[in-house]
């Protein structure tokens, strides 16, 4: 048995901070969030949503243009930077661009209804490459270096990748259910591998920290089998990380209140009718019961 430790209510009281009483959203963090694409806006919204109902103090989407009228009349609460693209994608000119702004932010998410394309895999690498800004990977950003994982070895700040089993098998060359039948060994030797805190996701989520750290999540249920969960989950360890918290702390409290509100949802709309937006709007209550 590799399991260190157990998220719970502890976990969280050591990633999510108090508010003091003369906070403001310059002193609560601010996220640039480099996601979404032609056809995949939600995955934008949800991750988007998820980070500003976890604390966050302002949000920057970052997103193709032709998806921008979409995300900014369901999700008011953001900046934005319609950005150019190229075949639906946010298009490898932005990248400069993209560098410089994550400079001014205090976390990056990368990756979610990103696509996978020459741009984006041009983007994701610089960014791992050049960003001295701590970093969620999920999703797209991990397919798009699937065949070159080394390049995280190039890292010079914090990463947090996020992977489900079909892409840990992308990214280790292994089929979803070799992952699966040996998921704890996968994921600390992944984080030790690439330097890299890995929430290896699915029943029983776990987050492995290069140091050898090694959690298991016990909350969540089959309700939340349903696409665009983890999209709320990369939105609230992306929250969680640009307030401050250290990147296995942010990791395991997310994945712990995430299962959390997913419990909430299904004792009040049953498993199999909540949804990942049902997520979302169960966080208030989630973090309510960790005492906040």
């Amino acid at each position: 048995m590799r399991i260190t430790e157990y998220t719970g209510t502890n976990t969280v009281k050591k990633a999510v901070f108090r508010r003091p009483d003369d906070a403001n959203k310059g002193t609560l963090g601010s996220l640039l969030s480099i996601c979404g694409s032609y056809g995949m806006a939600g995955a934008a919204l949800m991750a988007g949503k998820a980070a500003l109902r976890s604390g966050l103090g302002l949000l920057k989407c970052a997103l193709p243009e032709s998806i921008y009228p979409i995300a900014a009349s369901r999700l008011w609460e953001s900046v934005y930077f319609p950005l150019a693209e190229n075949g639906g994608a946010i298009a490898a000119g932005n990248t400069g661009f993209l560098l410089d702004e994550a400079e001014k932010s205090s976390a990056v998410l990368i990756g979610c209804g990103l696509s996978v394309s020459g741009g984006t895999k041009h983007l994701v690498t610089e960014f791992i490459k050049n960003c001295k800004t701590p970093m969620v990977l999920d999703a797209d950003a991990l397919n798009c270096v699937a065949d070159c994982p080394e390049v995280l070895l190039n890292a010079h700040t914090d990463i947090i990748v996020t992977p489900h089993p079909g892409e840990m098998g992308r990214l280790t060359a292994k089929s979803a259910r070799e992952v699966n039948s040996a998921r704890e060994l996968t994921a600390l030797e992944f984080a030790k591998k690439y330097g890299v805190v890995t929430v290896l996701k699915g029943s029983g989520t776990l987050i492995a920290s290069p140091d050898g750290r090694l959690a298991l999540n016990r909350t969540g249920n089959s309700g939340m089998a349903t696409g665009g969960s983890g999209d709320v989950l990369a939105g609230i360890t992306a929250s969680l990380l640009a307030q401050g918290a250290k990147a296995f702390d942010a990791a395991a409290a997310a994945v712990y209140l995430h299962g959390l509100a997913g419990d909430i949802a299904a004792e009040k709309l049953g498993k199999i009718s909540m949804l990942p937006s049902d997520l979302t709007e169960a966080l208030p209550q989630a973090f309510k019961n960790c005492g906040y």
